[in-house]
């Protein structure tokens, strides 16, 4: 019976370094989305500024610039 318990114990100390591991992935990669939210909330900020100032125009390859 001892070594029952004892390969119980060893798959439990790996399952819960398993789970440590992926809680630690999960952390990291939320903290990522949250940044990754931020640029884009900025980024579409930037380009509804960029919308109502009028300068946000498409230019196609065979248009001349506005400067010429």
């Amino acid at each position: 019976m001892p070594t029952d318990t004892a390969a119980l114990e060893e798959r439990l100390a790996h399952l819960i370094r398993a789970v440590d591991d992926l809680s630690e992935t999960v952390a990291r990669q939320d903290r990522e989305i949250d940044g990754l939210t931020r640029r884009v909330e900025m980024l579409m900020q930037r380009e509804a500024a960029r919308e109502s100032d009028g300068s946000g125009g498409i230019f196609y390859g065979d248009e001349k610039p506005p400067h010429y």
